[in-house]
């Protein structure tokens, strides 16, 4: 094959990866300019970010980033063919806020962030092949408070991604270098997790973990999984969940084949898992599993949506509203959910 014959095949043979901007207020502008200006992350495949030019090229001038990026209006008719440089933004300039010193929540930057999210989704669920097709979503933090002043009732990226996708069963999976973690309740008062807390509500992380476990590389997954209560109850004295809900939902697990094991208790089986006796642990709440997850890989973890039929990855942190404009976000946390996100993407062409 002559070399201009390779280099024009070259494009289409790494994955396509989405990248929506985030709360506009925040610093999604600034870790997807920082995490795109490597050139080692730009060479994993091609990007088309959803977001606001104005914004992006503002964060690459406090950075000292020269532009590296091609634009094009979001819904003119290139947008859905001219898609084959390695970096686009699709720009939604009729979002604007530079200049207005605004870091805090507001409408505009909600509604802005649910369209590069609706976009991008519906570019992800198209057919492999048709225009504008992407292989994969790398969400940059949103305002949760934002969304709800743009009137939106979802309290975060999995519940809308979830909707739009029509997927029975997500959970979120948190990925870091040493340790993974998925919920059995996301976004949940703690006092409400006896509402919902089912057989069910454990299995299906399990089940779900180890599938996801499996697309990662993990052939014969170990998981681990936490109990409620102090002490996973001591048999009963401080509580009946792990007796009436989390043990059966583990004996459903082993009996799918599933090798899982527990309840163990929260506060010595992070430290089991890091050692490498388990490659998941399922934890029963949000904060529960997270603050192992921020103590040990803050600038590292990314968070995986896994059920859905599409690929989705986010950094594991928020929009940073103290921060922005000081240039002083760090972007590991995004090179990492794109490493991931074009990893898995791979991993499905090969399938």
């Amino acid at each position: 094959m002559s070399e201009r014959a390779e280099n024009a095949n070259a494009p289409t043979q790494r994955p396509v990866v989405g990248i929506t901007m985030g709360e506009p207020a925040g610093i999604g502008p600034e870790i997807v300019v920082k995490a795109l200006s490597d050139p080692a992350i730009r060479a994993l495949g091609r990007f088309v970010i959803f977001g606001m030019n104005e914004l992006l090229s503002y964060a690459a001038d406090l950075a000292e980033i020269e532009p590296f990026w091609w634009r094009l209006q979001h819904d003119s008719p290139r947008a859905a063919y001219d898609q084959v440089h390695d970096v686009i933004v699709l720009d939604y300039d009729e979002y604007s806020i530079l200049g207005q010193a605004v870091h805090r929540p507001t409408r505009q930057g909600g509604e802005a962030s649910l369209r590069f999210l609706d976009d991008a989704i519906s570019a992800a669920m198209k057919g492999v092949g048709d225009p504008g097709h992407i292989d994969a979503i790398v969400t940059a933090p949103i305002s949760k408070e934002s969304w709800g002043l743009a009137g939106c009732r979802m309290p975060g990226h999995t519940e809308f991604l979830q909707h739009r996708t029509k997927s029975k069963r997500v959970a979120m999976m948190f990925v870091a270098p040493k340790l993974r973690v998925i919920l059995a309740t996301v976004h949940l008062p703690l006092m409400d997790v006896r509402n919902v807390f089912t057989i069910g509500c454990v299995f299906d992380p399990i089940d779900l973990g180890a599938a996801a476990c499996r697309e990662l590389g993990v052939a014969s997954p170990r998981i681990a999984v936490c109990g409620l209560n102090p002490h996973a109850s001591e048999h009963g004295r401080f509580g009946d969940e792990e007796n009436r809900v989390i043990t059966p939902a583990i004996e459903m697990a082993r009996e799918a084949g599933i090798d899982a094991r527990g309840p163990f208790p929260g506060d010595t089986i992070f430290r089991d898992a890091v050692a490498g006796k388990y490659d998941l642990v399922v934890a029963m709440y949000h904060d529960q599993g997270l603050i192992p997850v921020k103590l040990l890989a803050f600038d590292e973890a990314v968070n995986l949506t896994v059920g859905l039929p599409i690929i989705r990855t986010s950094p594991d942190h928020g929009t940073a509203f103290d921060i922005v404009g000081k240039n002083q976000a760090r972007a590991d946390s995004m090179k990492a959910s794109i490493r991931l996100a074009a990893d898995m993407a791979q991993r499905r062409r090969r399938v």
